[in-house]
């Protein structure tokens, strides 16, 4: 290893632009969103890399900015105006494919810490846009691996009428298909907006729903497509067949929770609640993990030019440890991180995808999420 004495200076800076959307109050006040959203997960990445870097004489600082979508771009700008070539974007599949843009102009990489769609990793991919946050399709096939191993395989598929709940289901129709389960029976949920967590909600959800739901065809397991958290939260307890939830309610496909404690992930969540005196979430862990890679890269390039360090984080030669019990790489084919799925019940880790048995050429991990041969995505080429 180069001794700090020995090498070159080099300082390495990066920032999380987090892009904050006028939304209602989620259904839950435990699901309240956090000031230090995201950047926390930068803080304790800086402290990690900073940690390695200081005997390879560098050094490494994150700046983090949160703004409306109407002033993205500026800030973006800005950003890449003060010499900034690495962008954490925590942010919707509308604001990352034009942010991505600008950022390209500038010689700039953007890690994707938030957006789920697949268009990002097909038709509309970007060549300096990787993807840490998983897409729909990945959290989708983690779901069905583990109803299928279940022999949970006739499957009720409830969604809500919002954009992104119907590409959510269309996901896990793609999943059925993919592995060999039957979706019996569709029902969509009508969003008709309104506040949710009124004294009422409640009550009307739990008449609402059993109603709804009555008379369905014969099914294993009830899978949920509510990605804009509507009604998906009050499915456990309030069907009328009693069957398990899975989706977006019930038993969950998530990057990390703050119960997670295999392969070393305790001494990553205390070092977390150390530092903020709270819980990791997702997002705190996505930026943490994509600030690491940099981190990573740089290290073995002993670079700090974003092409370099992307060719390299592309390469058969890049794996980063990320506490999910085998390390994480990247699909050369779109720029979609590798990782384990882990299935959460809101308490503990009930499993991790990819589940045993499903097999593939190359890695169990692309057994998530769209393969090679899927791919729509030419950015890479």
């Amino acid at each position: 290893m180069v001794s700090a004495a020995g090498a070159e200076a080099q300082e390495v800076r990066a920032a999380v632009l987090r892009v904050d959307y006028p939304r209602l109050l989620p259904i839950s006040r435990y699901d309240l969103r956090t000031e230090d959203l995201a950047f926390a997960g930068a803080a304790l990445a800086d402290e990690d890399n900073n940690t390695t870097g200081r005997f390879m004489g560098q050094t490494y600082e994150t700046v983090t900015v949160a703004t409306a979508p109407e002033t993205a771009a500026e800030e973006m700008r800005a950003l890449l105006e003060d010499g900034i070539r690495y962008v954490v974007l925590d942010a919707r599949a509308g604001e990352v494919t034009a942010l991505s843009d600008m950022a390209a102009e500038a010689g700039a990489l953007v890690f994707n810490v938030r957006a789920p769609e697949v268009a990002l990793r097909g038709e509309a991919c970007r060549a300096n846009l990787l993807h840490i946050a998983p897409s729909v399709a990945m959290q989708a096939d983690a779901v069905a691996q583990f109803a299928i191993w279940k022999q949970w395989k006739r499957w009720l598929l409830v969604s809500g009428s919002n954009p992104e709940d119907r590409a959510l289901a269309e996901a896990y129709r793609r999943a059925a298909r993919k592995f060999g389960a039957t979706i019996v029976e569709e029902r969509e949920f009508e969003d008709t907006g309104g506040a949710r967590r009124t004294d009422s909600g409640h009550v009307l959800v739990q008449r609402q729903l059993p109603t709804f739901l009555q008379g369905t065809e014969a099914h294993d397991v009830v899978i949920a497509a509510d990605a804009t958290d509507y009604f998906a939260a009050y499915l456990p307890y309030h069907l009328w067949t009693p069957r398990p939830v899975m989706g977006s309610a019930g038993l969950r496909p998530v990057t990390i929770h703050a119960a997670h404690e295999a392969w070393g992930a305790t001494q990553f969540q205390n070092r977390f609640e150390e530092l903020t005196r709270r819980h990791v979430q997702e997002e705190d862990y996505n930026s943490w993990l994509a600030l690491r890679v940099l981190g990573e890269a740089v290290t073995r390039t002993s670079s700090t030019d974003p092409q370099v360090v992307e060719d390299y984080i592309l390469s058969d030669a890049f794996e980063l440890a990320a506490f999910k019990g085998q390390k994480v790489t990247f699909r050369q084919w779109n720029g979609q991180l590798r990782q384990p799925i882990l299935l959460y019940d809101d308490r503990i880790t009930v499993s991790v995808s990819p589940q045993e048995g499903f097999l593939h050429q190359r890695s169990p991990l692309d057994t998530l999420g769209l393969d090679a041969p899927e791919t729509d995505c030419t950015a890479f080429q």
